[in-house]
């Protein structure tokens, strides 16, 4: 079997933006209970033109033109989100239509805020057993349609967003220690604690167990995370990037922290963008990459986690 890797990415966010002054003029809060509790300064707020596979195809349409690839290349289209309100089309299917595909296998997941990693090893094991050669991998969410505005504790966690990845074929890649590449994904759930994070009704409204949410990601993940790096054959403090789902800054210091990733930048696009779901993991990487904050072929740790209390994590090469 051959390998995968990601040869580019790409990201998009709404040109409206929500600061926290914005919201105490909403609801009961202010900017100094946010920042204290969540960390989030502003967030992209999309309006009623920019649905979800919009996105996605803008943060598509980006990577490929940094990959250098046409969308015909393209052979297999992924995208990670728990915010389409159609069932069909499907995002992928309507992101390959915006981008003038020629006849690539579409599908969404929905593992909400760690469907772009699980997205990602899906994409990597179909290049892996021959199925595709070119993936598009997508994670878009529009969280402003499915926020309680009434809600104080919610509504401030929540932007909208795309992150893209294209992931290719690469005899070169083998599974050896610190080989280029994508790793060895390590995925799994708590699926009798689910319900501490859902999307539910009539319309769709975004609500959580904070509390146990927190507790869950700040103790159980670090040791699965440090798992993800022995399964790529690389110590925590050679990562030169880690990349957790943008959830809440108050959890993701403390778990990187945890994992020993002593050396390694953290992505802490959580204080621009807020909690985008699903968009969180690659686009907070596209920004790292784009500002020269991580070098080509460096090990980067990716780790989503969130709703149905699931998880999935992977060490990449950096494009």
């Amino acid at each position: 079997m051959t390998g995968s890797r990601v040869v580019a990415l790409g990201h998009y966010q709404p040109a409206k933006v929500l600061t926290n002054d914005d919201l105490a003029a909403m609801v009961d809060t202010s900017d100094e209970w946010i920042t204290s509790r969540v960390g989030i300064k502003t967030r992209h707020v999309g309006g009623p033109d920019e649905p979800v596979d919009e996105m996605a195809a803008h943060a598509g349409a980006k990577a490929l033109a940094t990959a250098g690839l046409a969308p015909s290349d393209i052979d297999l289209v992924l995208v990670a989100t728990s915010t389409a309100i159609d069932r069909s089309p499907s995002m992928a299917a309507r992101v390959a239509a915006r981008l003038g595909m020629g006849s690539p296998a579409v599908m969404d997941i929905n593992v909400v805020c760690s469907g772009f990693t699980h997205a990602l090893a899906i994409a990597d094991h179909t290049i892996r057993a021959g199925a595709a050669s070119r993936a598009l991998v997508i994670g878009a969410d529009k969280m402003a349609d499915i926020a309680d505005w009434t809600d104080r504790s919610t509504c401030v966690l929540l932007g909208d967003g795309a992150g893209a990845a294209v992931v290719t074929a690469d005899p070169t890649a083998p599974d050896t220690p610190g080989g280029p590449g994508i790793g060895p994904v390590l995925w799994g759930s708590v699926p009798e604690m689910g319900n501490a994070v859902r999307i539910e009704g009539t319309p769709p409204r975004f609500a959580q167990e904070g509390q146990s949410v927190y507790r869950w990601a700040t103790t159980q993940l670090p040791p699965i995370a440090r798992r993800v790096c022995e399964k790529a054959g690389i110590a925590p403090e050679d990562l030169a990037a880690v990349v957790l789902h943008q959830a809440n800054l108050r959890i993701i210091e403390p778990v990187a922290r945890k994992i020993g990733a002593v050396n390694a930048v953290i992505a802490r696009d959580v204080v621009d963008s807020g909690n985008t779901s699903a968009a969180s993991i690659p686009m907070a990487l596209s920004k790292l990459v784009e500002r020269g904050e991580v070098a080509s072929g460096a090990p980067v740790l990716l780790f989503g986690f969130g709703g149905n209390l699931s998880y999935a994590g992977q060490v990449i090469r950096c494009p």
